[in-house]
């Protein structure tokens, strides 16, 4: 009895086994069966604004279901076209990563529809210390004097101009990828037409300071800008009110003759050739 028990225990498991073999070899065939499309990757990091060859570029097998959209299965397709922002190596190649077709590369690829490159002279307190790189916002701030209105002189004065601006390149390097703080003298930055046309005015009144920003933070604020006399609290005491017209009594004509006339004793002086007359 024992050992029949031991051969039914045994037989139990060999089919056990072979089932679980099947199913594997049925899975892993089904596997190999599914269908995969060629899709163009990148095969080294591209730059921002790099016109696109054969050399950068390998085909991947990429399971069918799963294809991105806008994804190139040749490379030819590729030839000569512009990265617009960086892609790294293995991803794929999407439309949405490139410039139009017909496009030029360098900076000018990357600027997006709309907007203009506009370059700051900067130094190492001005561009944040070197922490103002390609893809980072900062905000723009300029220190200026006003101009004078009436009688009151012109006030100097700290004021945002600028919120969100894009920073396109640092230097003549575009690269977004780096984030080791560079010292640089130029920056340059990504603008609508109106905000670069009061950019120019800006700093040609006054000087400029880069302000950086945290990349998620969107919100704008309206500043009214800051003064010297309100940073250190200086505030001059208003000028008392002038007394209403109506409320102010005429000198009587007759009362200013009557003045003259009790004015009985005069003397003439002669100062200098000029004569003068005093009544008293």
């Amino acid at each position: 009895m024992k050992n029949l028990k031991a051969l039914g225990l045994i037989a139990f498991a060999l089919v056990i086994g072979l089932a679980a073999a099947v199913y594997a070899a049925g899975w892993v065939s089904r596997q190999g069966g599914a269908s995969t499309n060629k899709v163009v990757v990148a095969a080294v990091d591209i730059e921002p604004g790099s016109k696109i060859n054969a050399e950068m570029l390998s085909n991947l097998d990429w399971p069918a279901g799963a294809t991105p959209p806008g994804a190139f299965k040749s490379a030819g397709e590729l030839q000569d076209r512009i990265a617009k922002v960086g892609i790294l190596r293995g991803e794929p190649m999407l439309d949405g990563k490139l410039a139009p077709q017909g496009t030029q590369g360098g900076l000018s690829a990357v600027i997006a529809e709309g907007k203009r490159a506009m370059t700051v002279r900067v130094n190492d307190v001005v561009g944040v210390a070197g922490f103002a790189l390609p893809g980072n916002y900062v905000d723009v701030m300029v220190n200026a004097q006003q101009e004078k209105s009436g009688n009151q002189e012109g006030k100097q004065i700290s004021k945002t101009v600028l919120e969100r601006v894009l920073v396109l390149a640092v230097a003549q390097e575009a690269g977004r990828d780096d984030t080791k703080p560079k010292v640089v003298s130029a920056v340059t930055l990504e603008l609508s037409l109106e905000d670069s046309e009061k950019l120019d005015l800006a700093r040609s009144v006054g000087t400029l300071s880069l302000v950086l920003r945290n990349q998620v933070d969107q919100k704008t604020v309206a500043s009214a800008g800051f003064t010297k006399d309100e940073l250190f609290g200086d505030k001059k005491a208003p000028l008392p009110p002038a007394a209403p017209a109506a409320l102010r009594k005429p000198r009587p004509a007759h009362a200013a003759a009557a003045q003259l006339a009790s004015r009985t004793h005069c003397v003439e002086v002669i100062q200098h050739g000029v004569l003068a007359v005093n009544c008293f």
